[in-house]
């Protein structure tokens, strides 16, 4: 089975689901915020490495060894049930403008730790050392838009952020 099928789910859920549950949710998602010196370095790696991972899976086949299909399986459904309520969640701010509840009350970037689940499930799916070069990648530069976004919640929302830091870790 082509691998590229495994990126329909996600597409759903990012993009349907949060477009039929808050349609500002859907523009906040899109939102990056600013970027200074090595920050527009890492967006530019984010944004390849996401394009790369997507194109890469149309040319990759789900493997059928069973350790690696069943752990693989395993952890794209956990990052699928992850997207899934980090989507939800996401999509109701609370009057504030700042999502914390739920996975958010437990993590301040569930959704970029779904991401990184749900491909690392790819990766055993396809069993392919190059998308997990891709997906550290991805990764590395996804933590560096994480503190910009923070530097950005910090300078918008003031206290009522620095609160939610102190609170809620950045990964789980």
């Amino acid at each position: 089975m082509n691998a590229f099928l495994t990126v329909i789910p996600l597409l759903l859920i990012r993009y349907g689901l949060l477009s039929i549950l808050n349609r500002e949710g859907l523009k906040r998602a899109a939102f990056f915020t600013p970027m200074i010196g090595k920050e527009k370095l890492a967006y530019s790696l984010y944004q390849i490495s996401n394009i790369l991972i997507f194109v890469y899976l149309c040319f990759l086949k789900i493997t059928t060894n069973t350790y690696f299909l069943y752990a693989g399986l395993m952890i794209y459904g956990l990052g699928i049930l992850l997207c899934i309520g980090s989507i939800l969640n996401f999509a109701e701010p609370n009057q504030y403008g700042i999502t914390d509840k739920g996975l958010y009350g437990l993590s301040r970037n569930p959704m970029y730790v779904a991401y990184f689940i749900y491909f690392l499930g790819c990766v055993l799916l396809t069993k392919s050392l190059v998308l997990l070069a891709i997906l550290i990648v991805f990764q590395i530069s996804a933590h560096w838009i994480i503190l910009s976004e923070e530097r950005w919640c910090i300078s918008k929302f003031g206290d009522t952020y620095l609160n939610y830091m102190q609170k809620v870790r950045r990964y789980f």
